[in-house]
């Protein structure tokens, strides 16, 4: 047994033995919880039919409750005893018992049921299933200890996994759903919920969800005095009845890791077990906190390196548009003024054919001149020379290829359609002219956001963006984004991937909404702006 390193394999093995060299019928060993009830249980002997009929494993109480931590219990007559409390219907009859505690870290582990020997039990046996207990004991807390350090390294594994996906810029809420998905299976629970900070101040919300627990999404969990700990303290904790809170009914055992980085609360990840599943160790709970502290610490590394690297951009970006403006467009105008002053020198005059080239030279140094200043304006504030409308209309191009069909674009401008293609040619319908380009970035960032949170959960055929402009006082910008998806959860909400969305209406003056479209169907994202 010593060699078996998995715990369901071993203790079927340390049945099989008890039964063999005892000669008994029966046997089972039983884990149970602190309330005896049973939470894993190997037997032999009984048939499937058997199995199913009584239907779930006994606790420990009665007789198997009165087994001692040290030494047996032996009976020639399980029904004899006082603590009998019957058998269930169509249980098979038993008389002759040992029971014996299987005991690791000096504390209970199992215990072993021996019934059903011809001739009863002796010390004989008593012997044996001593030893094999203490064999036993052994070689589960050798299978423990590897299990133990497996699921360390898979917790390690998937915190690498999260740490490059971020440093390779991957986006924040595909690297939430990693974390929530790594975190389910490596801990072996049911579902994992991330639960964010919401929109309002205090607000904590189940953002991120594994597919089993879908309901849970956008559950509030702002009251739930054990995750605002998580979150505000940093503390972890397990949880033996989840189902004690309204928005986890139906879930058991439960463990909160906080995702904290800095001393600041980043988000609480939830692991949850049906009701009646086994709990969850301090070990788990050592494990998933580390884990939960590198997540956060790598979005924090994440975040920075993104920081650095747009720095790098506009440093880069603010150099170039120097040297172009200091050395091309001075070195540029300098040949200009050279070459018109050997036009109107009239020491050297020159033919009328010469003249015309030197004319035709200083017009392409003119026009190279307005050309770089372009190109800095661009550098400056890139887009910022692109019509709106071009860009929404690349916006909506490029969501081609995640959506898997083309989205419908419209365009209105108080109140007046305005086809953004006319042939080859974008259309800007003059919206140029009113929406002011700080605005106009809002905009674009806006439609692909709408688009990206679309084909990210809304599992829809058709996609509507529109973009209304109302002129005159007050103006405003209006962007919608309708879709025949999943739709909105009629009591719950969810902000991941829209909080920015909010965050830039809320520093623009404007509004956002997320609603339900007249037709009834999928999502309707709502955002304006004033025009400037």
């Amino acid at each position: 047994m010593a060699g078996d390193l998995d715990t369901r394999s071993l203790l079927e093995r340390f049945v099989a033995a008890s039964t063999s060299l005892t000669g008994a019928r029966y046997g089972a060993i039983n884990i149970v919880d602190e309330d005896g009830a049973s939470v894993e249980f190997v037997q032999s002997g009984f048939t499937d039919s058997v199995v199913a009929a009584l239907g779930h494993p006994p606790h420990a109480w009665g007789v198997l409750g009165a087994i001692p931590d040290e030494g047996v219990l032996r009976l020639d007559d399980l029904t004899q005893h006082p603590d009998f409390r019957g058998l269930p219907a169509g249980h098979p009859p038993m008389g002759s018992f040992l029971g014996a505690a299987v005991r690791v870290r000096g504390e209970r582990f199992g215990t072993l049921y021996l019934s059903e020997k011809a001739g009863g039990f002796g010390p004989d046996d008593e012997a044996v299933v001593l030893s094999l207990a203490a064999a036993a004991a052994v070689a589960v807390l050798n299978s423990q200890s590897y299990a133990l350090e497996v699921r360390r390294q898979q917790w390690l594994t998937a915190a690498q996994d999260i740490t490059t996906m971020l440093l390779e810029g991957a986006d924040a809420e595909d690297v939430l759903e990693r974390v929530a998905a790594a975190a389910v299976q490596v801990a072996d629970a049911d579902v994992a919920a991330i639960v964010l900070p919401g929109a309002d101040e205090d607000e904590l919300l189940v953002e991120i969800v594994t597919p089993a627990g879908r309901s849970l999404l956008g559950a509030d969990m702002s009251t739930e005095e054990r995750v605002r700990a998580a979150f505000d303290d940093g503390t972890g904790c397990l949880v033996a009845d989840a189902g004690d809170s309204p928005a986890l009914v139906g879930y058991g055992p439960s463990l909160l890791a906080p995702l904290h980085a800095h001393g600041e609360g980043m988000g609480v990840l939830v692991l949850l077990r049906r009701t009646g599943a086994a709990p969850f160790t301090d070990e788990d709970l050592t494990l998933a906190q580390s884990f939960a502290r590198q997540a956060a610490l790598a979005f924090v590394l994440g975040e920075a390196q993104r920081l650095r690297g747009h720095a790098a951009v506009r440093d880069e970006r603010t150099r170039i548009a120097r040297d172009l403006h200091d050395l091309a467009i001075q070195q540029l105008f300098a040949a200009g003024m050279q070459v018109e002053a050997l036009r109107s020198d009239p020491s050297g005059p020159v033919s009328a054919e010469a003249s015309q080239v030197l004319e035709q030279v200083v017009g392409h140094v003119d026009a190279g001149i307005r050309q770089i200043r372009v190109i800095v304006r661009t550098l400056d504030d890139p887009g910022a020379t692109i019509p709106l409308v071009e860009r929404v209309v690349a916006e909506v191009e490029l969501a081609r290829s995640s959506l898997g069909f083309a989205p419908h674009l419209s365009v209105h401008v108080d109140g007046v359609s305005v086809d953004p293609l006319a042939g080859d040619r974008v259309v800007t319908g003059g919206i140029d002219e009113v929406v002011a380009p700080g605005r106009a970035n809002n905009v674009v960032a806006v439609v692909r956001e709408g688009l990206s949170n679309v084909a990210r959960h809304a599992r829809s055929h058709a996609v509507s963006v529109r973009l209304a402009v109302t002129t005159g006082d007050p103006g405003q910008v209006v962007v919608e984004v309708e879709d025949d998806g999943v739709g909105v959860p009629p009591t719950r909400t969810r902000s991941s991937g829209t909080r920015n969305l909010a965050q830039r209406a809320e520093e623009s003056g404007g509004s956002f909404a997320l609603l339900r479209p007249a037709s009834g169907r999928g999502a309707l994202l709502r955002w304006s702006a004033p025009l400037d």
